[in-house]
């Protein structure tokens, strides 16, 4: 009995020895390739995920914005938002959009959709004050052009808006 323990034992030992040196030369990969596949990640879910800049400051965001549509957003060196790329809320219907943000995060061009027809608009603004609105309309789809005074008088106008 003593013989068989002592040889069982050594059997182990050099068993676990083999082992051990095929586990830490071999290629896993090769030998377990469902393993490896199990560990790659197809779809990144998150709330946001934003783009730093070399100084750790944000540039651009994939977010939710605050009235619930998706939006990239993307900020200048000074961390304000200048250019806006989504849809706008499911209130508005989720027409798509782009806003043109001026210094002072004021929109100052917006071009999107609107209407049942979802007929494009390009929104002219200075400070947040629309000053000329061209687009066509949701209606009829006919082309329209409205301008405004700096006092917000409707000036030059053709078609119908």
């Amino acid at each position: 009995m003593n013989k068989t323990y002592v040889s069982g034992a050594l059997s182990g030992f050099i068993g676990g020895i083999i082992g051990a040196y095929v586990l830490g030369h071999a290629d896993l990969h090769n030998i377990l390739p469902q393993a490896a596949a199990a560990t790659a990640q197809d779809i990144v879910s998150a709330s946001r995920i934003r783009l730093l800049d070399a100084t750790g400051r944000a540039r651009a965001e994939l977010a939710m914005s605050p009235d619930g549509g998706p939006g990239l957003f993307f900020y200048d060196s000074r961390g304000r938002n200048r250019l806006v790329l989504g849809l706008y809320s499911p209130a508005e219907s989720e027409y798509p959009f782009v806003v043109l943000n001026d210094t002072h995060q004021a929109a100052a061009g917006i071009f999107r959709l609107f209407g049942a027809q979802e007929t494009p608009v390009v929104v002219l603004k200075n400070k947040g004050a629309d000053r000329s609105v061209f687009g066509l309309n949701p209606v009829s789809t006919d082309p329209f052009l409205v301008n405004y005074s700096a006092e917000r008088n409707k000036t030059e106008v053709f078609g119908s808006f």
